[in-house]
């Protein structure tokens, strides 16, 4: 058995899952931990015959339990996964995990109490990981909660803050943290928490000035003050960080000349672990380690090593001194940026290369770019079905096969959206649509568009008027459909609409499921009834419209929600989906 977190998007569940594969389960009494402290116990998973994929054997609610966080607009990390080996049992191996997690302590605050002791006597994150069940990763975000000032944990093992929160807080400097703190403890200020705080932590571009190294003679921005004077910021981040970066240069050569051996400046955002580090003194070879947070913090640690290091020394084996890179991160920027610079003005004048880019951005994401394939959630399997055999998505299937295999991806894949597993990541998809002719492109970005467009929303109910679609060409009723409509005053009028008023006021009275199977009767000519052809609800057609006035009927109140947009600039929709054929 392996332990490892896997991407969501990597993982599917097994039609061999004891749960079953299609149907959703009830995520009443496990969804609200699963949002506020994510998945704690592994998934136990195996190779489903598709590179970096796995089908999930045991463990379907938690993985449903993630999906619907996700939905919900939250952030889902990477969930924790067991992967089996050749004749592992599932079952044995869900009970040993649950075992090993009831060891734990149950809050997290013990948790890393317990941890650190461990690593202190020597065992390593890897080794505490085997020991409780648990992947590195949630081994050393439990480790982090070093980090965190002693209140910031009692508030956490007193569930004051959530884990998101906390998550955020591990990353933040001691700075930080006060300011944050600060911001709790007065009842009158707004308190970023979650995905809030990690905006506030990391994303403003608003610099306090307290936290210049320099002189602010040296800054030759704006300095903005609130109404009182209080709190002053810089008004040019790129004019700090210039002067910021020319003062940390000056304060790491001010203790090489002090004797230090070696002053490691991390990355900018980086956070400086302690867990990671052992004490080490100056005329040992210990050295300065410089952090940087995002919003201009800088905090120097004296005198530490690597711990990896620290156990190669107490074996007696020699250590490396660190190698000075050629050009230092400040140099790199430079050098980053302005290339950055040339290259996209470059690129306004290349529309061909810009086509490419989007395609392979949507497909395979990047730092910037994440976009989601519509998951088509079901209410049930019924609907599952109906949607997955309808002559629509039939044919969007065929179209979905055809591009796997013009660009050569597996052609199990189920989305082309996310499929590239080729070598080069995103530049190796790059130059593989640069082989391809615009046309067969924009075919390919055609589909990857469709199947990112989201289900019930208002742009639908925009598309299908602007495309002309024709719902009595392209569905037909069934069964899925007629057995949820159980509205008396609904039903009455959907038989009036395949039967006739009359047919309908004449059996006003009889029972609902009496009433649906005539309306089924008409729809399938059975019974001696005519049958009627191309049906279609109000509520599907384009543009939509309700039976009674009582509204909630969600295609009608995307519709009204859209206002009067002024009419189509250019003719949309001309081409027959016949016509959008990909080789």
């Amino acid at each position: 058995m392996e332990l490892r977190h896997i991407d969501i998007a990597r993982l599917s569940v097994s039609p061999a899952n004891m749960r079953g594969a299609k149907n959703v389960p009830d995520l009443a009494n496990i969804l609200p931990s699963v949002r506020a402290r994510g998945v704690l116990v592994p998934l136990i998973v195996r190779a489903n015959g598709k590179p970096d994929h796995y089908e999930i054997v045991a463990g379907k609610r938690r993985y449903h339990a993630a999906l619907a966080v996700a939905d919900e607009g939250g952030a889902v990390e990477a969930l924790p996964c067991a992967i089996m080996a050749a004749g592992d049992d599932a079952a044995a191996l869900e009970a040993s995990l649950i075992e090993n997690i009831a060891r734990l302590d149950p809050d997290e605050v013990s948790r890393w109490e317990t941890f650190t002791r461990l690593v202190r006597e020597g065992r390593r994150p890897e080794d505490i990981a085997i020991t409780f069940g648990l992947t590195d990763v949630q081994v050393r975000r439990t480790l982090a909660l070093g980090n965190l000032m002693p209140r910031i944990r009692s508030l956490y093992r007193a569930e004051k803050i959530d884990a998101v929160t906390v998550r955020h807080l591990t990353l933040a400097s001691k700075a930080q943290q006060r300011d944050w703190l600060a911001l709790f403890d007065d009842e009158k200020a707004y308190v970023p928490i979650g995905q809030q705080l990690k905006a506030w932590l990391f994303g403003g571009t608003s610099i306090p000035v307290k936290a210049a190294l320099f002189d602010l003679k040296y800054y030759g921005g704006e300095i903005i003050s609130d109404l009182f004077g209080e709190e002053r910021w810089f008004g040019s981040a790129s004019d700090f960080w210039a002067a910021q970066r020319v003062a940390i240069e000056a304060r790491a050569d001010a203790y090489r000349g002090a004797g230090w051996q070696d002053v490691v400046i991390l990355g900018e955002g980086e956070a400086f672990h302690g867990w990671e580090y052992e004490r080490y003194p100056k005329r040992k070879g210990g050295r300065v380690y410089v952090a940087i947070g995002h919003r201009g913090d800088v905090s120097f640690h004296e005198g530490y090593i690597s711990a990896k290091e620290a156990r190669r020394m107490e074996r007696g084996e020699p250590v490396e001194k660190a190698v000075r890179p050629e050009i230092s991160a400040a140099v790199q920027n430079y050098i980053d940026l302005h290339r950055h610079a040339a290259v996209r003005n470059r690129l306004l004048s290349s529309p061909d290369a810009a086509l490419r880019l989007i395609v392979a951005h949507v497909i395979a994401g990047s730092s910037l770019w994440r976009v989601s394939v519509e998951p088509q959630h079901a209410h049930n399997d019924a609907i599952s079905e109906s949607v997955e055999l309808c002559p629509s998505e039939t044919a969007f299937d065929a179209q979905r096969r055809a591009a796997l295999a013009l660009l050569g991806f597996d052609p199990d894949m189920p989305t082309v959206t996310g499929g590239y597993m080729g070598e080069g990541g995103l530049s190796g998809l790059y130059r593989l649509l640069t082989t391809l002719s615009d046309d067969v492109v924009l075919d390919v970005l055609t589909l990857v568009m469709a199947e990112t467009l989201e289900a019930g929303s208002a742009l639908i109910e925009l598309l299908g008027v602007d495309l002309g679609v024709d719902m009595a060409a392209l569905w037909t009723a069934d069964d899925a459909l007629l057995d949820l409509i159980r509205d008396r005053e609904v039903i009455g009028h959907v038989l009036s609409d395949v039967a006739g008023e009359d047919v309908a006021n004449a059996n006003a009275d009889a029972t609902a499921k009496v009433r649906r199977g005539m309306i089924r009767d008409c729809l399938t000519g059975a019974n001696g009834r005519a049958k009627v052809e191309g049906w279609v609800p109000k509520w599907m057609a384009f543009p939509p419209s309700s039976y009674t006035e009582r509204g909630g009927v969600g295609t009608v109140k995307r519709v009204r929600a859209l206002g009067e947009l002024p009419p189509a600039a250019v003719v949309v929709g001309d081409s027959a989906p016949d016509d959008a054929t990909l080789h």
